[in-house]
């Protein structure tokens, strides 16, 4: 086996080149990397070398055409267009060269996020519409492109380095569980008790006011509470889960218990007995580092541990300040990547990486772990049942074992209790297990 540096030739260096190579070169292909400006010592190389120029050379084997963007500073408004191409699937930033666009660029706009540093058109909950998307708009929101890019490269260096060796990837799956409200009825607090009483009895619906009671009584099971299935399947399958509690105050778009109160912290301790766990911060938090903080504390109060893991409400992520504003908490994984009513890859990319502020142009400490399924988009978005629910998840799984990635899937309490709206979809999450663990 070859053992070698790859050396870059490129008239220019940036930290944004430095970023998207660190995750091509390091993180996927697992190869070292130097970049040089001298074309002499470029000639001269032996070993795995790639041209990131126009410059034409003697011998040179891979060569990319820059579009500019790598040696650019702060956000411009680029024209982009995609065309259909056989072997990369989607190409933009094209151009004439042996691979046909700049694929550095193209990988690097998909990875930064760069179209939701442009105005942007919003969705109800102020956020990035998965339809203003490059990725929608030119269908290929279903598959990882990036990784069908970096796939691309290794096949290339394959074909004319032959004998290197290349780092392997392990196809793996975590669960992830939303609680954005423990119970439905359980541990409430008088007055929130009270008020739903009083609001069924103004609706006449006098079947909750009596599951209510029976709940209150403890004669019934809260609805929501699921906790004795997820660790029931968790341990039946042997596989790893990690739980987002939101402990924010209540408001109109938070509504869990509060964080104070003894049979939710109960609750929270319980399950972080069996399982890795992480802040959900609150709608509330958004663009308030005090306020997400405070959560963050909260959580690490009970618990007595560090709090590194996050998902935002909502998925509600705001470039640059939602990530800025998690480092300054100190959280070390965000587990917001994707959209929280479409299916499939935010970022194009189905493998962990490091988070490149454009802001300040730095790669940082913040690993992004892009989710691609969510259940509550199966049901509401793809209009799926029981039944056909798997149609639209096979595919998706199937991408991310072709390219040896990360399946982060999301489940809710509420989803896989006893509320009758969601009768049957406990079937439904097994049977995302099941194909996620099949070989």
């Amino acid at each position: 086996m070859v053992q070698t540096t790859v050396l870059i030739y490129s008239e220019k260096s940036s930290p944004r080149l430095k970023f998207i190579l660190n995750i091509l070169m390091k993180d996927y292909l697992g190869l070292d990397y130097s970049i040089t400006q001298n074309p002499v010592l470029f000639e001269q190389h032996n070993s795995v070398k790639i041209n990131y120029s126009s410059q034409k050379f003697v011998k040179e084997s891979i060569k990319i055409i820059p579009s500019g963007l790598l040696f650019e500073y702060g956000v411009k408004d680029h024209h982009i267009e995609v065309h259909n191409h056989e072997v990369y699937k989607r190409i933009f930033f094209k151009n004439s060269g042996q691979i046909p666009f700049d694929i550095l660029s193209a990988a690097f706009w998909l990875l930064s996020r760069y179209e939701e540093y442009l105005p942007f058109k919003q969705d109800k909950y102020n956020r990035f519409d998965v339809k203003s998307s490059l990725a929608f708009q030119y269908d290929f929101i279903q598959f990882p492109l990036v990784n069908e890019w970096f796939a691309q490269i290794k096949n290339l260096i394959s074909q004319n380095y032959p004998g290197i060796e290349f780092k392997q990837h392990h196809f793996s799956f975590l669960s992830t569980v939303d609680i954005d409200n423990a119970y439905k009825f359980k541990f409430k607090g008088i007055m929130r008790s009270l008020g739903g009483f009083l609001k069924s009895l103004s609706k006449f619906s006098f079947s909750e006011i009596l599951e209510r009671s029976k709940v209150v009584m403890n004669k019934m099971v809260d609805p929501f509470d699921s906790y004795s299935f997820l660790l029931e399947v968790q341990k039946k399958y042997n596989i790893k889960v990690m739980y987002f509690f939101l402990l924010g105050d209540y408001g109109v778009n938070d509504k869990n218990h509060p964080a104070n109160n003894k049979d939710f912290q109960v609750l929270i301790k319980h399950l972080a007995d069996y399982a890795k766990i992480g802040i959900h911060p609150s709608y509330r938090s958004n663009n308030n580092l005090n306020q997400l903080k405070i959560e963050i504390n909260r959580l690490a109060n009970i618990t007595h541990r560090d709090i590194k893991n996050s998902r935002q409400h909502f998925s509600m992520i705001s470039f640059p300040e939602t990530y800025q504003a998690l480092l300054q908490a100190g959280i070390a994984n965000d587990y917001s990547m994707g959209y929280g009513n479409y299916n499939g890859f935010r970022a194009s990319y189905c493998m962990p990486y490091v988070w490149y502020d454009l802001d300040s142009e730095e790669e940082t400490n913040l690993t992004i772990h892009p989710f691609c399924i969510v259940e509550t988009t199966l049901k509401f978005t793809n209009k799926a049942d029981v039944s056909t629910a798997m149609n639209y998840v096979k595919p998706i799984i199937d991408e991310v074992k072709k390219h040896q990635g990360e399946l982060v899937t999301i489940i809710h309490n509420d989803t896989m209790g006893s509320v009758d709206e969601w009768k049957g979809w406990t079937t439904v999450y097994e049977d995302i297990i099941k194909m996620a663990l099949k070989n």
